[in-house]
């Protein structure tokens, strides 16, 4: 972060299709023929008002279409008018995501007057960040832009935060939305070390040798049928408190946060139809969530230790590849039939969860992964599922999501379920052997279960919300980021209740 010319502060977006400079100030720059000014026009007392760097009061020739919130006209030369709708949130979060949307690429400078309420400017600066992203063809440049923010008082209170928050999402959408060929995972994994320790945290590598005397017979399986090695990653988040503020919670009681990190999933030997493959580049989606929220936590300073761990690999068919019938055995010795080696994303998380439970010992584990299409066929695109051995984790992690505006539903572990994935050779399937039972989103929640041992666990299937099929609200087309806010969120709830 640096600061500006006019004492403000200029915080870097970048990303595959575009790289933005945020700049957040408390008086508007000198006018510059290459940036935009963004005039709102709001409803005030049923008459539209023009505001922009100053309030202009009643503009003539303004219609109340045109304070209608997102609607976006030209001004002048070269500015624009944005509609605002009423001071709801809602309406500012429209009007911000229109914006993001029409200035891709486009310099422009955004002045929010004292009249905002925080939570408006909170808001309308995330729709506007983050509908902003866009991916690009690899191998081109991005395309370089600014931001600029002017507010002060009430309106710039967190925004700081804001920025670094869309910041995280960002990171987690351009490395979900890397194509398969560039994103193995040995190049995931250097994305991931590369930027962790930028941010100050510690990252450990477990490698082949590391893996096989680790035990973690799931990971190892599923990258058996690439030419890519799998990768383990630990990135750890400390804190040092003074000690007035120091409590078990922040101090001593670590977060995990486990992620599923499935380069490419062809589905394997149980391969996929080809209709369902070019999304398969965003399987890593949840190890992606994890990353992005270990750096958000950093950039933001959130005084909780955490330690993430990525499950890396890419599942491909090949001479080497697992079969179904084979039994992995995870790091605990705990084994695993594989009747379907599409079901994959289990395997992994089984092997991460283990080693969180051995060698991190946290005070609570959260897994995220885009596990499985069941989820996707409950929820849909818009809301994620958690499951949860704690009602209270769950409820937890839903009120983050709520918060945060990445929608997240509490759903059943139910016990009555688990014969389902019972096996005569193995302590678990990795799938359904009871064909009446159709709810593959809680069997899958069941087999991860016992890998958590005795922890306070919570799985997150982010399958359906991670990924988008067209632009909308405050997503592009591709990976949405989807998980990073609600983590984000939910640490900083876990801090400020310490």
């Amino acid at each position: 972060m640096a600061d500006d010319s006019s004492g403000g502060r200029v915080i870097p977006l970048r990303a595959c299709g575009i790289a933005d400079d945020v700049e957040l100030t408390s008086r508007p720059p000198d006018p510059d023929p290459s940036v935009r000014a963004v005039w709102g026009v709001r409803a005030s007392g049923g008459r539209p008002r023009l505001f922009g760097a100053g309030d202009l009061g009643a503009a003539p020739g303004l219609h109340e279409d045109e304070a209608a919130p997102g609607a976006i006209r030209p001004f002048g030369d070269s500015d624009w008018m944005l509609g605002l709708g009423s001071d709801s949130v809602a309406d500012r979060a429209e009007a911000g995501a229109a914006l993001g949307r029409r200035s891709r690429g486009t310099s422009i400078v955004v002045l929010l007057t004292s009249e905002w309420s925080e939570s408006a400017v909170v808001a309308f600066a995330e729709a506007l960040l983050l509908s902003r992203y866009a991916p690009r063809t690899p191998g081109t440049d991005p395309v370089r832009a600014r931001v600029v923010i002017v507010a002060d008082g009430a309106a710039a209170h967190g925004l700081a935060d804001i920025v670094q928050r869309c910041r995280a999402v960002w990171v987690a959408r351009d490395l979900a939305n890397t194509p398969p060929n560039i994103k193995s995972p040995t190049w995931l994994a250097e994305q991931a070390t590369r930027l962790a320790e930028d941010a100050g945290l510690t990252v450990t590598a477990f490698r082949d040798t590391d893996l096989r005397s680790m035990g973690a017979g799931g990971l190892l399986a599923v990258g058996s049928g690439s030419r890519h090695s799998p990768v383990m990653l630990r990135i750890d988040h400390r804190t040092t408190l003074p000690a007035s503020e120091a409590s078990p919670e922040r101090d001593g009681g670590v977060v995990a946060l486990v992620g599923k990190g499935i380069t490419f999933d062809s589905g394997g030997l149980s391969l996929k139809p080809a209709a369902s493959m070019p999304l398969m580049k965003t399987d890593m989606s949840g190890a992606a969530a994890v990353l992005a929220t270990m750096l958000g936590a950093a950039w933001l300073d959130i005084p909780v230790p955490i330690t993430g761990v990525l499950a890396i690999a890419e599942n491909m068919p090949g001479g080497s590849a697992m079969r179904p019938g084979d039994v992995v055995r995870h790091p605990s010795g705990r084994t695993s039939e594989v009747l379907n080696t599409d079901a994959e994303g289990r395997l992994v998380l089984a092997d991460a969860l283990e080693y969180v439970a051995a060698e991190v010992q946290p005070q609570v584990v959260v897994d995220v992964a885009t596990l499985t299409g069941a989820a996707t066929l409950s929820l849909s695109r818009f809301v994620g599922a958690v499951f949860s051995n704690s009602d209270a984790l769950a409820h937890s992690l839903a009120a983050a999501g709520n918060t945060s505006g990445d929608d997240l539903w509490h759903m059943p572990l139910v016990a009555d379920y688990r014969p389902a994935i019972s096996s005569t050779l193995a302590d678990a399937s990795n799938t359904s052997t009871d064909p009446a039972n159709r709810a593959g989103a809680i069997t899958a929640a069941l087999f991860l279960e016992p890998f958590a041992h005795e922890l306070l666990w919570a799985h997150m299937d982010i399958a359906g919300p991670a990924r988008a099929e067209r632009d909308r609200d405050l997503v592009t087309k591709g990976a949405t980021g989807y998980g990073v806010r609600i983590l984000l969120q939910w640490l900083a709830d876990r801090a400020a209740a310490a």
